[in-house]
């Protein structure tokens, strides 16, 4: 054995060690290093005790000897013709000898004339040489210390870099800049090069600082640009020698622009991979006016860098990141932003990390034949790559070095050769780091001085223990091989002839490869036992084995060899080469492959096995061949295929999966749901699904659909679409019915079609911008199990009804829903529960919605009750039903409004238990759109429970909505639609496309024109319109117009000449209002014309398209401006003036109201309606109150029994137009309330009426049917809460107030605008223009301040009383009070005081 040592130990170099060749890092200086000096402290219960070994009886134990690098070389740039020194230095108690590798090639360093050896071992190169194709000293250099009957180490590598020949990529350019702005100058050279910039301002060196910046790049960038900035700008390169100048650029400073400039970025970031430790820097550099702001975020969160070591914002808006951690890595965005716009762009940081040791190797003893293992444990990103090195030679895996648990080395059967110094190299992409130990092999008669290390295998643990003098037991006896398999071999023995009994021996097993000299051991798990297993052996391979017994006093003798061959393993098939498998029809495929090229035995058969992709139903067949033809097989549907072929010993090794796909066919069912819907007279809409899945039987390129008349000898047209799921028919005939079917096709051809369904087309094109509405009738009969339900169609039949829905459930009318025809009249619900309250209703709808439901209740029937028969046969029309699916559709889908935005989704599903528990993998499918606009696509969600919340909705919006359920592969059609339209919200966007244009021939009075807010979220119910002169002033400062409906347009009269005037507008809806526009500025004309004055001269009358002015003592008339065409009248005339207007009002009001009183009492209430209108036309709008406690100057109004009363039409010819002739003054308008009177004969006989005609504003009283309680709802007016005056009054005027006899206790008091055509009146949203509005439900009167402007003179409060109604029975009373008041000879006494009045006036007159 001695002598084959050498031998042995040259073979092993040959075959398991090599030149070791990369990049490679070692760094392990003596005071750290715990596991390769003897200096350091105990480190780990396998190296500590190692160190230092205690005195043992006997031959001495060697010592570990410290052997480590003190100094490594690091990486190097460098430039031509410059001196490098690569540093080295090792330490060990015998002085090392260094050498040097360049590229893994030994250099040889005594016939080189440039580079030499220094005397620490540091490696000096002069003059460096570089050119484009020669570089001789570019590379990695490794230093290697070795040293003689001790072993060998290397450093870790590091890269030599010589930069190239200097020259600019990119060179700085002219440029200008705004003074406050930024600008970047590029200066773009070789990456080796960019730290060998410098910059020069005027051919001076520029001082850099936070506002003047150069990047890693060699760019510069200036921010927050000055005057000092400009100049001459020059981009240098000093590498030695001469240095290299860039082309020169002339920077201009601008003073700021009052302009503004779009922003744009100069300069955005990059990508960057930085190491641990490094800093970071993100350029970010943007320009435009007003001066941008940069900031920052990581991952969507925004970075502080104010007072922040961390992050650091430099010039122009760079981010700079020191100290990097792993943690940094993410995308950074640079969002830029100057109050008018923002714009923003991105980097991505990746972090990554060198290698580090989480654990080193450690120094180890050990015997020969022992197993061992060096531990190794290192982290890094990208993860280490990690190589083993012995005594400088990369260490190969074998059957004897293997590498365990990803890095660790284990040794297997030691032998002395394998004494040496260890080394464990782990490298990434960013370094390499590596970690020796030192392993030395005792004799056998020298006891390891320590316990166990950890990094022996337990088979060879028995050797430690230490040896004492006395006699060693004999050679064991009958070593037999009693089993023998493949993989492993079993021993038994008989106790040594010394020792019979052999009851305190313990056995070690050493065994080797024939003519294989590295022997392995196994020992025995417990003193005595005499059998063991050796496992993991080759099959077919002869193994020699020897057992040696142990006592207290050491290792005896060795038994004779025992020579055993493991036995060959069973070779099955392997895997058939060549599988191929290709379609022969739509239903058959064959799979063909070659006969396996390895096998012990022959081939008897082959099974193939395939399946149905997406399943695991896996099939197989026996075959006898190479080739077989399935048949029967799905249409059009993908197959997996294998094959294994069978010897004696059993199955072989499967074949790879083929997958293929059956041939296409035509499709062997019809599409699904067809349905049709009239659209108009001449087209009709077809909607449909297609076929079943599964029965597609290829890709669906189109479908064919046929149509013709429902009439004898009628022709078949024909017409191909695409693959949409619906169609368009048009140029059809009025009043027809068709008959339509459709059939899908593929590349092969037409599938099945549907049966025949006809519909008719309309007699004439209805209306189908709005709801249907209200059915008619609905009529119920209730039977046993089921009700039949009839009703008539709605009353106006110019609107489109699709069809009619149907919803039924036990007290409540949600829980089911059927859709029916609309030519259908009659319906039997069945099913039912029997003594059973069920609710119906009844809904017409079409493509806009749902109408207004009819709402009626019945009670099954008992089943003892046999008064009625359970049969009810009615002539209906077929109702479609679609083709019964997998799974039945979820029913008793209900939509729940919860807010403006939120809508909960219920139903319920038939396939579950009572309980409707979902137990199962079942999931459901909601789907829901809106129709506006009509191109909405559905949203869908999934949930596994009955109910789902759908958020993210538009405000006053109807949605449909619909559940399917899925359970694994099958699922059912989607269910009946619930709509639900969520609740209004308040205008979230202005009143838009404000304009303001003066009126022709009128130049103190201006139009504003708007359109309504793009996001109103619900019916618009007014404006308020703000206008003021000065546009800087608070908004409660600003003059107020309310705009009352929906109106877009409103005329503002009396405004003053050649002033500039700034207008708002406000939209409001039911829930509020929203926000207010811009202001838009407009000046009147400097001058009036003629035709304006004289009309502004006759401030007496009151015709068309102006205001009535009540005028006092101190009125003054305005300024430019007369009474009279000929003149001041003189105070008489004035005088005599007003008594005749007067006179004349007080006549028309008293005939007004005996004519009212008359017709009350004798007419009809269509009459009274007509009559009503009349009054409209005529301009009599009355204003209903109590005269009572009218104190002067401030005008009290009594509202306590008022009426609104319909009209036909509005007076004024142009609707749309509002002209308010009203005082631009301050005016504050504080409504009071005031009690009701208790005494009703005292309020009755008070009642006056006076007649305030005001052309310029259209009032609409609210039907009777509309009106609602006035407790709990303000009164909407723009008349109400203004007066009119002149500009200069100073005063209040006295105004009559009208108080006429209500006719309905609940009908409150409302002067609403009269809206636009077709618009109606809508008293379910209250509002009260310039007051705030009020809970509906609040029951107590408020009184609410409005201030009004500051353009004038403030007037007095104007109170303003919101009655409220009174009870039943009191208003009856009043009623009944009232009308017995009356009677013929009253009014003849009225009458004879009429024509008296009237002769006065007359007289009056003449005079």
């Amino acid at each position: 054995m001695a002598a084959e040592a050498p031998r042995r130990r040259r073979r092993r170099r040959v075959l398991s060690l090599v030149p070791f060749l990369g990049c490679l890092w070692l760094l392990q200086p003596a005071a750290s290093s715990s596991s390769s000096s003897s200096r350091s402290s105990s480190s780990s219960s396998s190296s500590s005790p190692q160190q230092n070994p205690p005195p043992a009886a006997g031959p001495s134990v060697r010592t570990f000897t410290p052997f480590y690098f003190i100094v490594e070389p690091m990486d190097t740039l460098s430039v031509r013709a410059s001196s490098v020194v690569l540093n080295c230095s090792a330490y060990c108690e015998s002085s090392p000898k260094i050498e040097w590798k360049k590229d893994g090639t030994f250099l040889n360093l005594g016939s080189d004339d440039r580079r030499q050896l220094l005397p620490d071992g540091s490696l000096l190169i002069n003059s460096v040489v570089h050119s484009k194709h020669n570089k001789p000293d570019e590379g990695y250099y490794q230093c290697v210390a070795t040293v003689e009957s001790l072993g060998t180490i290397v450093s870790r590598t590091a890269k030599l870099t010589v930069a190239g020949m200097p020259r600019f990529i990119a060179q700085p350019e002219s440029a200008s800049v705004y003074r406050g702005n930024s600008i970047v100058l590029n200066c773009e050279v070789n990456a080796d090069l960019a730290p060998f910039i410098r910059w020069e301002l005027d051919h001076q060196p520029l001082f850099l600082d936070d506002r003047v910046f150069k990047l890693p790049s060699g760019a510069l960038i200036v921010s927050n640009a000055t005057d000092e900035d400009g100049g001459t700008y020059c981009c240098i390169i000093e590498i030695g020698g001469a240095p290299k100048y860039s082309d020169e650029a002339v920077i201009k400073v601008l003073p700021e622009s009052e302009s503004l400039l779009d922003l744009v970025f100069l300069r955005q970031p990059s990508s960057l991979t930085k190491v641990t430790g490094q800093s970071a820097i993100l350029p970010c550099v943007a320009a435009g006016i007003p001066t941008p702001f940069i900031k920052w975020t990581r991952n969507e969160e925004e970075l502080v860098t104010e007072s922040s070591q961390k992050f650091l914002l430099l010039a122009g808006g760079t981010l700079k990141i020191n100290d990097i951690t792993e943690d940094d890595t993410g995308t950074y965005i640079c969002i830029a932003y100057n109050g008018n716009e923002t714009i923003e762009t991105q980097a991505d940081l990746t972090v990554q990390a060198p290698p580090e040791f989480l654990k080193q190797p450690s120094n180890i003893y050990a015997h020969e034949s022992m197993d061992i293992v060096f531990e190794c444990d290192v982290t890094g990103k990208p993860a280490p790559t990690v190589k083993w090195v012995k005594n400088g030679d990369v260490v190969i895996p074998s059957d004897y070095f293997k590498i365990v648990n990803e890095h660790n080395l284990q040794v297997l059967g030691l032998v002395k050769s394998d004494e040496g110094f260890y080394q464990c190299i782990a490298e990434n992409d960013v370094g390499n780091i590596q970690a020796g130990a030192q392993l030395i092999i005792l004799d056998h008669d020298v006891a390891i001085p320590t316990l166990p290390p950890t990094s022996l295998t337990s088979a060879t643990t028995d050797h430690l223990a230490p040896a004492t003098t006395g006699p060693l037991p004999s050679a064991p006896r009958d070593v037999v091989a009693s089993l023998v398999s493949t993989r492993f071999i079993k021993l038994t023995w008989r106790a040594p002839a010394s020792d019979s009994h052999g009851d305190n021996l313990t056995y070690s097993v050493f065994y080797t490869k024939e003519s294989i000299n590295r022997e392995r051991v196994e020992n025995t798990s417990h003193p005595g036992e005499m059998q063991v297993t050796i496992q993991n052996l080759m099959p077919e391979t002869v193994y020699i084995f020897r057992v040696v017994a142990q006592n207290k006093h050491g290792a005896g003798e060795s038994s004779v060899p025992l020579k055993v061959a493991t036995q060959p393993e069973v070779q099955l098939p392997g895997p058939a080469p060549n599988i191929r498998a290709y379609a022969n029809s739509p239903t058959s495929v064959t799979v063909s492959w070659g006969t396996p090229l390895s096998g012990n035995g022959e081939i008897q058969n082959y099974k193939l096995y395939y399946m149905e992709k997406g399943t695991d139903n896996e099939q197989d067949i026996d075959v006898g061949g190479l080739s077989y033809t399935i048949t029967s097989l799905k249409k059009y549907t993908e197959y997996s295929f294998r094959v294994v072929a069978y010897n004696k010993h059993g199955p072989g090794v499967s074949t790879q999966d083929v997958v293929i796909r059956t041939l296409s066919d035509v499709p062997s069912a019809a599409p699904q749901n067809l349905t049709l819907e009239v659209q108009n007279s001449k087209s009709i809409l077809m909607h449909w699904q297609p076929p079943p899945a599964g029965t597609h039987n290829g890709q669906i390129t189109g479908y064919k659909i046929r149509y013709r008349k429902v009439t004898r000898k009628s022709d078949v047209m024909e017409s191909i679409v695409g693959t949409q799921l619906s169609q368009l028919i048009e140029g059809l005939e009025r009043g027809t019915e068709y008959s339509f079917r459709i059939a899908a096709l593929t590349v092969n051809g037409t599938g099945l079609s549907t049966d025949w369904i006809s519909t008719e087309t309309f007699e004439s094109d209805l209306d189908e911008s709005r709801v249907p509405e209200v059915p008619s009738s609905l009529h119920v009969r209730p039977l046993v199990t089921s009700i039949v339900v009839s009703w008539t169609p709605p009353e106006n039949q110019n609107i489109v009804v699709r069809g009619y829905a149907i919803g039924y459930g036990v007290g409540s009318p949600h829980a089911q829903t059927i859709k029916v025809d609309y030519k259908q009249r009659y319906y039997t619900i069945e099913n039912l529960d029997p003594s059973s309250h069920y609710v119906i209703t009844l809904k017409a709808y079409n493509n806009v919605g749902e109408g207004i439901p009819l709402y009626e209740s019945a009670v099954t029937r008992a089943y003892t009750d046999t008064s009625e028969v359970d049969l009810f046969v009615v002539n209906a029309p077929y109702t479609p039903v679609p083709d019964p699916s997998p799974m039945m559709p979820p029913v008793g889908v209900q939509a729940s409004i919860l807010s403006h935005d939120t809508i909960r989704i219920t139903w319920a599903d038939n396939s579950l238990p009572k309980n409707q528990k979902v137990s199962d993998a079942r999931y459901y499918t909601v789907r829901w759109k809106t129709n506006i606009p009509a191109n909405t696509k559905y949203k869908t969600a999934n949930t596994t429970t009955l109910s789902f919340l759908v958020t993210g909705l538009k405000p006053n919006t109807l949605y449909e909505f619909s559940v399917m359920v899925t359970k694994g592969r099958r699922s059912s059609t989607w269910s009946m639609t619930a709509h639900g339209t969520t609740f209004e919200l308040v205008p979230t966007s202005p009143p838009k496309d404000v304009t303001v244009v003066s009126k022709e021939g009128k130049p103190r009075t201006i139009i504003v024109n708007w359109q309504p807010p793009s996001e109103a979220n619900g019916k618009i119910t007014g404006y308020i319109i703000y206008y003021s002169t000065d546009v800087n002033a608070e908004i409660h400062d600003w003059v107020i117009e309310p705009v009352v409906g929906n109106r877009l347009t409103h005329q503002i009269q009396e405004l003053t000449l050649d002033t500039a005037y700034y207008f708002k507008i406000q939209a409001r809806n039911s829930k509020g209002m929203g926000p207010m526009s811009e202001a838009v500025q407009f000046r009147t004309p400097k001058a009036e014309t003629s035709d304006k004055m004289s009309n502004d001269q006759a401030l007496g009358s009151a015709g068309k398209g102006s205001r009535p002015v009540d005028v006092g003592t101190d009125y003054k008339p305005p300024m430019g401006g007369s009474n009279s065409p000929h003149g001041s009248p003189s105070p008489l005339e004035y005088n005599m003036l007003l008594v005749i207007i007067v006179s004349v009002g007080v006549i028309t009001i008293v005939i007004v109201v005996i004519v009212a009183v008359f017709c009350t009492r004798r007419t009809t209430s269509h009459q009274k309606k007509k009559r009503a209108a009349c009054k409209s036309v005529n301009g009599s709008h009355k204003y209903k109150g109590n005269s009572k406690d009218v104190k002067p100057p401030d005008l009290w109004i009594h509202h306590e029994r008022l009426e609104l009363k319909p009209i036909d039409k509005s007076p004024d010819p142009n609707p749309i137009m509002t002209d308010t002739p009203i005082p631009r003054n301050s005016q504050d308008i504080t409504p009071v309330d005031n009690s009701m009177d208790s005494n009703i004969h005292q309020r009755r006989n008070s009642y006056r009426e006076s007649v305030r005609n005001t052309p310029s504003t259209d009032t609409m009283p609210a039907s009777s049917s509309q009106t609602c309680c006035a407790e709990h709802q303000e009164p909407e007016s723009t008349t109400g809460s203004y007066l009119p005056g002149s500009q200069e009054e100073e005063t209040g005027q006295n105004l009559p107030t009208a108080h006429v006899r209500p006719s309905h206790p609940l009908k409150s008091f409302a002067v609403p605008a009269v809206p636009p055509t077709g618009a109606t009146f809508d008293p379910a949203l209250p509002s009260t223009p310039l007051l705030s509005q009020q809970a509906s439900s609040h029951p107590v009167h408020s009184v609410k301040t409005a201030s009004i402007g500051t353009l004038g003179r403030t007037r007095p409060p104007m109170p303003v009383v919101v009655p409220s109604a009174p009870e039943v029975q009191e208003t009856t009373r009043m009623l009944e009070d009232t009308e017995s008041n009356y009677e013929p000879d009253e009014l003849t006494k009225e009458m004879a005081h009429l024509e008296g009045l009237m002769k006065d006036l007359n007289a009056i007159t003449t005079a």
